[in-house]
């Protein structure tokens, strides 16, 4: 395949200046708003995909869509490891006066280690119902208050309760510093969303990881002489109510489930929020025509309850829409008993109306009598004492294997290191999303800069119904036949190509300057310090929801912009080139791939592969750029290599956008060849 190659690998800097009269937006009512659109058009997008969702009208087609959840779930998160053994063991123990708590460490996979608190009572006599107590985001992990009320409630009450630190959070840090004594990130969530685009790349989820810990959790609970297997329950909020919905569709020993502060509806959530932590966005999803209540769907028609908060940040008109949906489906099959939503008038957590409620739903149905209605008061343990670690952390105490090097190793197994030039082209198109317009896009203009020796006309083009791309043309004086032009995306901005615009003119280059969506003067600038991360999180995952990319859907703005140059007669275009600079090089190439009438192009700044993500620990503005699944079918230096036509790649970045040596890039791109 390097016979194919023709990359010419130039490391000198390249020098670019700003001129705002390449950017011309601000200044016009009509186009204020861009920055917003490609929000808009996600929205509108998902609730299209959400508007046609049909509900089930039998109890068969109720079971039948539960079904198709489940297996779309186990698609989405890449299935699930191989169960090996717990190796678990007890590694202390707190007393109180109705329960105690036995510390607990466990391998979910070989070496993955988990830190684990089993609530046990000391009345009542056994086997006990047994709890799985999913946490969610919130600081402390198993220590954080209101987690210790209701696992230790519950054991009061007569339940064996298991809450387990979830991979980045309590004592499972993945991130830790020993130097700086926490996470280099600043948050759990961020550590989701890091790994998140990490195991994106592979084809898999992180709530791969978090789901098979829960199944392993319950594993042990059941292995557990005090627990009746059949009687078994899952409870949690927020990140944990995600947990608790998630187990509840693809575990079936679970018979009763109450997740809190997460269910609510797509439609909400997308227009009102947008997706939230990376384990909650299983892509894709919207597209295919699923939304809250299928989980429910594949759960039915076993005991389930819907705990929300009118305050939550989770819509409560979302939550109210899902449950009026699950009701009727309940209805049909005859179990609208085993179907019940508590709303209180508070904001997000598992407050004590919520607590009070979850005990009062597992008490019916594990232990076929009512609560007594009232939380028990005992005292709480600090943080340092339900660690399970000497440490406090897994990574310092134990080392193993993290999701990082398991994301690793599960690339190495999957990755194809010899696709063909065909097998390529079809995955990247595949996988991106990629869909072609027809015809000259619907264009608008706002004006003419003349210069010297060149004209430069402001313009808008349509490249998707909703999506408008800013623009400018640059036209050489004269007149002259078969001209060649040039297509340039820069992810900081067409304004960027000022510096270049006197050079090309000379050489009598026609060039469109563009922002494809997302880029200069369409970018929300939020100025959100998660956003130097991952750059607009919510409108990519989004898009991935809706079986889309970003770089499928900037391609098309692109190819569109070729549209555009061939539909213009006055141009006489003949040869057209590309020039792609720093997040603008992926979708650029993605576009030569596409659309055969790019015949060169040159990329400055591009991501190396998509295997630099998976190698490192840390990544900066790469997600943008990632296609789901990617290494397993190619990477790009395979597709440069499979364009068979005259690519430049200059100053390639590594994941955190720093400088790849020489030695390093040719290894990769072959040896360098000039046309």
């Amino acid at each position: 395949m390097r016979s194919l190659l023709t990359a010419l690998l130039l490391l000198q800097p390249a020098v670019a200046q700003t001129v705002g009269e390449l950017d011309f937006t601000s200044a016009i009512g009509e186009l204020r708003d861009l920055p917003q659109m490609l929000n808009k058009y996600l929205v509108n997008q998902a609730a299209g995909y959400l508007d046609r969702r049909t509900q089930p009208d039998s109890a068969l087609e109720v079971k039948e869509r539960g079904a198709r959840a489940r297996r779309q779930m186990l698609a989405n998160i890449g299935d699930l490891p191989l169960k090996t053994p717990l190796n678990a063991r007890v590694v202390g123990v707190i007393d109180r006066e109705n329960f105690r708590i036995e510390k607990i460490i466990f391998e979910s996979q070989p070496q993955f280690y988990v830190t684990a608190n089993l609530y046990l009572p000391k009345n009542g006599t056994g086997p006990y119902p047994a709890i799985l107590f999913p946490l969610g985001h919130e600081a402390g992990a198993k220590a954080h208050e209101a987690w210790q009320y209701a696992l230790g409630s519950f054991a009061s009450k007569g339940y064996v309760a298991l809450a387990w630190d979830p991979a980045g959070q309590g004592e499972r840090s993945q991130f830790f510093d020993p130097e700086l004594r926490r996470s280099r990130l600043t948050a759990s969530t961020r550590e989701h969303t890091m790994l998140g685009v990490q195991c994106l790349v592979t084809g898999d989820n992180i709530a791969r990881y978090t789901i098979f810990d829960g199944i392993r959790a319950l594993d042990y609970l059941l292995s557990r002489k005090e627990v009746d297997p059949k009687r078994v329950g899952v409870t949690g909020n927020s990140g944990g109510g995600t947990l608790s919905t998630y187990l509840a569709v693809i575990d079936d020993r679970l018979q009763v489930a109450a997740p809190s502060c997460y269910i609510t509806s797509w439609k909400t959530l997308f227009t009102l929020l947008g997706p939230q932590d990376a384990e909650q966005n299983l892509s894709p999803w919207l597209n295919l025509g699923f939304d809250f209540p299928d989980f429910i769907y594949a759960f039915a028609p076993k005991p389930f309850l819907i705990l929300s908060a009118i305050r939550d940040f989770f819509p409560i008109g979302g939550a109210r829409a899902s449950f009026a949906e699950v009701s009727r489906a309940y209805e049909r099959m005859g179990e609208s008993g085993k179907l019940k939503m508590v709303e209180a008038d508070d904001g997000h957590g598992y407050t004590l109306p919520r607590r009070l409620a979850a005990y009062a739903w597992m008490s019916k149905w594990l232990q076929n009598r009512p609560d007594d209605g009232v939380e028990p008061r005992f005292p709480l343990s600090t943080e340092a004492e339900l660690q399970c670690t000497k440490t406090g952390q897994v990574s310092t105490s134990l080392g193993g294997e993290s999701v990082f090097t398991l994301n690793q190793k599960r690339a190495s197994q999957l990755q194809n290191k010899s696709p063909s030039k065909d097998e390529v082209l079809k995955a990247a198109r595949r996988l991106s999303g990629y869909q072609p317009g027809s015809g000259a896009p619907p264009v608008s203009y706002y004006g003419t800069i003349s210069k010297n020796g060149y004209r430069v006309d402001k313009l808008v083009y349509e490249s998707d119904p909703g999506i408008r791309v800013p623009a400018f043309l640059a036209i050489p004086d004269g007149t002259a036949s078969n001209r060649s032009a040039l297509i340039y995306v820069n992810g900081d901005g067409k304004s960027l190509a000022a510096g270049k615009l006197e050079g090309w003119m000379n050489q009598g280059t026609v060039v469109l300057g563009l922002d494809a969506r997302g880029f200069g003067e369409t970018q929300i600038k939020s100025g959100k310090e998660i956003d130097s991360w991952f750059g607009d999180a919510s409108s990519i995952t989004g898009a991935l929801l809706l079986g889309k990319t970003m770089v499928g859907m900037r391609a098309l703005d692109i190819t569109r912009g070729v549209d555009l140059l061939t539909a213009r007669t006055d141009l006489q275009v003949g040869r057209i080139k590309g020039f792609g600079a720093g997040l603008g090089s992926v979708p650029l190439l993605f576009a030569a791939a596409f659309d055969s009438r790019l015949q060169s192009i040159e990329v400055e700044g591009m991501l190396l592969s998509y295997r630099s993500i998976v190698n490192s620990p840390l990544h900066r503005h790469v997600y943008e750029n990632v296609l789901p699944g990617a290494i397993r079918f190619f990477d790009l230096p395979d597709l440069v290599s499979a364009l068979g036509r005259r690519v430049l790649v200059r100053n390639p970045v590594d994941a955190m956008g720093e400088a790849v040596p020489a030695d390093e890039v040719s290894a990769l791109y072959g040896t360098a060849t000039a046309h």
